[in-house]
């Protein structure tokens, strides 16, 4: 029985590291173990349209002569003035030069270092760099046509706001016989901003432009990440045809990035842990996808969409939207079809999904994230009683019957095979499966790895507090108090099992207790806070059914 146990344990330990390697895969947006390659419609990485979106001005050097977007090599650098918009949720800097949004923060989330900080998406300068940009391809004799490089003009001087705290920015430019007019409406209680382009033809002679809605980031690792709670950072889409799709840098880096290339519908955005911007056409509109390499170490994913052919005189105008802040998974499916798919639980969405749903359900009754882990902890507990038990039963058995094996494998030492046979007789005759103990450990294990990734997806527990020294529920626990407790609950549980009567077998089992409370070190909080409960929930449970059976055998 120590033999087909010991197989099964380590059975289950490496189907543990292949899912928490599959999952890691997955989280940096690499290609799952256990799906299917990307549809052969699928297309390389894609470059915009005719005349390509302008690439980012390198500070201090000119545009190249003759490129979209190229300005007289004596010509002086464009004024560039920052307005400042801000709302109950966010502060945004936008650029006059280029209607550039500079820089985006999340007024309701603190910094992941900084605590007096708070969290910001959009960026520019010292290692990272994120923006959002906006403007038209094409040209006309009068020159190229608007885009995020072009000087524009603050209609009025400044941003208004209207009664109900609304604030609306309006920026005009005029350049190669058109004239482009970026409005961007930033609304209460909403992470969602408007942006509206209306297209105005100045010159004599019709013009075909297209629009680009491009975000920029930088390809580096999040300054938090780590081996054990690795997060994904980079470019996602989604069509209604292929579904969500993750990118990766590297792939960008070398050409392989492959997606979705064309439709009508869907998103473009910008992937971190807890937080997205993306990009949201109006739907069924045309449009182009595209991913490329912008400079050394900055990279785009964007969108094109052809506004026709525009008469001199006439005005064409194209709504989007732009989400930036929580990947928070209700609001998410209020604002377009799939963007909810960016708080992504991986291959074991299956049952991540519905552990968050009771999450939140029992989140709205107590109020307090880490009380409701310890709560869905007793309900996993509860609905898995039956099975638990009749593994405890199993193991009891086991733990009885002890001295009798022990005494099977002295008398059969020198003969390994009547000794299983004799072992499996044994079984037989006090009707004990060898297999039942390791029910519990079989059971937990899916929902140990779900409820590893609702943690390291749910910003709705970024920052949380359980009590006292836990003040964030997704951060290791910074006294190690939760790993100690798990291990001297293992060591209890180590115990109360069967004792195996391989010297060697048992010195491992008592190492194990060990190991595992090393490696939650580095896990999250709720996570070791879940195990530590269902620990000592486990411990109540054996040790009234071993009890049972202890004060049973001596009758019998």
């Amino acid at each position: 029985m120590e033999l087909n146990k010991r197989t099964v344990l380590w059975i289950v330990f490496a189907i543990s590291l292949i899912v928490l390697w599959n999952n890691w895969m997955v989280a940096n947006g690499k290609q799952s173990l256990f799906s299917p390659a990307p549809p052969a419609a699928q297309v390389a990485q894609q470059q915009p349209k005719p005349n390509d979106v302008p690439a980012a001005a390198q500070p201090g050097a000119a545009a190249v002569p003759g490129t979209p977007g190229a300005a007289a090599p004596a010509a002086a650098a464009p004024a560039s003035q920052r307005v400042t918009v801000t709302t109950d949720l966010v502060k945004v800097d936008i650029d006059t030069l280029g209607g550039v949004i500079k820089r985006l923060e999340l007024l309701k989330f603190p910094d992941h270092f900084d605590k007096t900080k708070n969290q910001v998406l959009f960026t520019v300068g010292g290692p990272n760099t994120y923006l959002g940009q906006t403007g038209l391809i094409g040209s006309t004799p009068a020159g190229v046509l608007p885009n995020h490089q072009t000087p524009f003009t603050v209609r009025g001087g400044a941003p208004t706001r209207d009664a109900n705290g609304n604030v609306q920015l309006v920026l005009d430019a005029e350049q190669g016989g058109v004239r482009l007019t970026k409005t961007f409406t930033f609304r209460k209680n909403d992470y969602t901003i408007g942006v509206r382009h209306d297209v105005t033809n100045v010159s004599q002679a019709p013009v075909q432009p297209s629009l680009y809605l491009q975000l920029q980031h930088d390809g580096n690792k999040p300054a938090n990440d780590s081996w054990f709670m690795s997060s994904y950072t980079g470019p996602t889409l989604y069509t209604a045809e292929d579904k969500y799709q993750k990118l990766t840098f590297e792939d960008i880096e070398k050409g392989k990035a492959e997606h979705s290339a064309k439709a009508n519908n869907g998103w473009v955005a910008i992937s971190q842990h807890f937080f997205v911007s993306a990009f949201i056409p109006a739907d069924k509109a045309q449009r182009d996808i595209y991913t490329r390499k912008i400079a050394t170490n900055l990279y785009a994913i964007g969108t094109v969409l052809p506004l026709g052919t525009v008469a001199p005189g006439a005005t064409v105008s194209s709504d989007a939207r732009l989400y930036s802040g929580p990947q928070d998974e209700k609001t998410l499916e209020t604002i377009t079809p799939g963007l909810e798919l960016v708080k992504d639980y991986g291959v074991l969405t299956i049952i991540a999904k519905p552990i968050f749903w009771v999450m939140d359900h029992l989140h709205s009754l107590l109020g307090n994230w880490g009380w409701t882990i310890v709560a869905l902890t007793i309900l996993i507990k509860l609905a898995f009683f039956p099975l638990s038990a009749a593994g405890y039963r199993s193991m009891a058995k086991m733990r009885v019957v002890t001295p009798k094996m022990q005494a099977i494998r002295e008398r059969y030492k020198n003969d390994p095979q009547k000794m299983q046979q004799a072992t499996m007789e044994l079984y037989k005759t006090e009707k004990i499966n060898p297999l039942g103990g390791c029910l519990p450990i079989l059971v937990q294990m899916p929902v140990f790895f779900a409820l590893y990734w609702v943690l390291q997806s749910s910003v709705e527990m970024r920052g949380a507090p359980w009590i006292g020294w836990i003040t964030d529920l997704t951060q290791p626990d910074p006294f190690y108090i939760l790993p100690i407790i798990y291990a001297v609950s293992m060591y209890i549980t180590t115990k109360l099992n069967p004792q195996p009567t391989d010297p060697v077998q048992a010195k491992m089992m008592l190492f194990m207790p060990l190991a595992f409370s090393v490696i939650f070190f580095f896990f999250p909080s709720g996570l070791v806070l879940y195990w530590v409960v269902n620990n000592i929930l486990s411990i109540a449970q054996q040790w009234v059914i071993t009890k049972k059976f202890e004060t049973a055998a001596p009758a019998k």
